[in-house]
């Protein structure tokens, strides 16, 4: 079920009535509502994979019961094997097996012998890199003592499972979101109104920032053997738009409906774009995912503070698996391979950690320096992007060479259509002076409400105006 579907329009009132006014009598009886509806919209995809969500939820619960009742170091040790292994094991069937077994066959065909790969008909269950990193995390902490194992079967199952934030993020630590299932959640007027506005400004990034974006970047991809640099340029930038729109959009409406039921989600995005280096980007983009890799792997590892060797070492380390967490292909890991490179001179510097606070901070426009860093570190990440969005390396690489071999000025301005242009606009005046800001949806209280209510009208007609015809599904759901 889409967050941009008819479906889920109906969906989501409907449970909101019953949780707040049937099943608000006792709190063990709201989440099982919870747990029973996150299943309803995850089966609504594919109900067959629901035994797979189930079953990992049932090993992470029982491997945390075992993990903490025992003493011994061995067992400990024991029960998070089965539980990681299960969830790595998901994750090697469903979405990595064909890859590495059509990387073996190619790999042998390049010494000279043919093997046929044996590949699996199997549909990558959607989410399943989110909820298996979510569970794994809870059994990670549990065995580090950092958390208490539940014994409330029903809690944990609606905590992995919790339908806003199921298929697409944010990856919540049981530390944050688990014991929220354990308290009395009352309604409140004014962290639903912050919800409303936080699932507005999200369907305003994937239905029309985003939607419109995808357009032009599928034309431009589709074709550009053929089309100027110009062009190649412009389709970098539109695809650079297009994932932040539509995955921070997703994170959005996902923390946003969280509030309406009394969650609160941790940010999963802080204007990545207005960073000033790579480090910072990677502070700012899919923070869920950065600082899950930075506390289960960077730091097992050592860190920066190692030798320089080592450091490097788990610098790439990081960048590889991040890469290859969102997809069994060569591009991933090229991806993830670059933006490593990007950082290392950070690292080896010492200026991975120089722009902690947000660019411009107490003033209305960036200084000349500030703007050049931030242009610097948007036109690296354009060219990751290219790895990342194009089918193959191959591909990448003539997209990237188009851009300073082909004829640079276009034949038609079609790509640079003022719509579009007006677009980008929008998003970006009201991303610079509103939500670059922490608590941005919390402060839009502080303005009139002569100014508020005609800027959601207007904003809600501008969704309404140039919303794709069809509903598109997310760009994270393959992941």
């Amino acid at each position: 079920m889409l967050f941009n579907s008819f479906e889920y329009v109906l969906f989501l009132p409907i449970v909101f009535l019953l949780y707040w006014f049937v099943f608000n009598k006792s709190l063990k009886l709201q989440n099982f509502f919870l747990l029973t509806v996150s299943y309803i919209f995850y089966g609504w995809w594919d109900w067959r994979f629901l035994s797979l969500i189930a079953f990992s939820s049932l090993v992470d619960y029982v491997a945390a019961l075992k993990i903490e009742s025992s003493e011994k170091r061995n067992t400990r040790r024991l029960f998070l094997t089965i539980s990681l292994l299960t969830n790595l094991g998901f994750l090697g069937v469903f979405k990595y097996f064909n890859f590495f077994s059509q990387s073996l066959a190619d790999g042998f065909e390049q010494l000279g012998y043919t093997l046929h790969p044996l590949t699996l008909d199997v549909v990558l269950p959607v989410g399943i890199s989110f909820y298996t990193f979510q569970t794994m995390s809870y059994s990670i902490d549990v065995y580090r003592k950092k958390l208490t194992a539940t014994k409330e079967i029903i809690d944990f199952f609606a905590y992995v499972s919790f339908f806003p934030q199921l298929v697409a993020g944010p990856i919540e630590r049981a530390t944050n979101l688990l014991p929220q299932f354990h308290k009395k959640r009352i309604f409140s007027y004014d962290q639903g109104a912050i919800g409303m506005r936080q699932i507005l400004w999200g369907l305003f990034k994937k239905m029309v920032v985003a939607d419109n974006c995808a357009v032009m970047v599928d034309q431009i991809f589709d074709n550009h053997e053929t089309l100027p640099g110009s062009v190649l340029i412009m389709g970098s930038i539109y695809f650079a738009i297009q994932i932040y729109g539509d995955f921070s959009g997703y994170s959005d409406i996902a923390i946003g409906t969280a509030r309406l039921f009394g969650f609160k989600l941790m940010t999963n995005f802080r204007t990545p774009y207005f960073s000033r280096d790579m480090a910072e980007f990677w502070r700012r983009w899919h923070i869920s995912l950065s600082t899950w890799f930075r506390d289960y792997l960077y730091i097992p590892l050592g860190g920066s503070r190692v030798n320089t060797q080592r450091a490097i070492r788990n610098t790439f380390f990081i960048f590889l698996v991040s890469g290859f967490w969102h997809g069994a292909n060569w591009t991933f890991l090229a991806w993830g391979a670059l933006n490593a490179i990007y950082f290392i001179p950070l690292l080896l510097t010492g200026y991975n950690r120089k722009n902690i606070s947000t660019v411009a901070e107490n003033r209305c426009l960036p200084n000349i320096k500030e703007l050049l860093q931030m242009g610097i570190t948007f036109a690296l990440t354009c060219i990751a992007w290219v790895f990342f969005r194009a089918e193959n390396i191959s591909t990448a690489v003539t997209y990237l060479k188009g851009i300073i071999t082909y004829k640079f000025i276009p034949d038609n301005y079609h790509y640079f259509h003022p719509k579009y242009i007006f677009i980008l606009a929008i998003w970006l005046v009201l991303e610079w002076f509103i939500f670059r800001h922490d608590d941005a949806f919390g402060k839009i209280d502080l303005l009139s409400k002569w100014i508020r209510r005609p800027a959601y009208f207007i904003l809600i007609c501008i969704t309404i105006i140039f919303t794709v015809n069809e509903a598109q599904s997310f760009i994270y759901f393959q992941f």
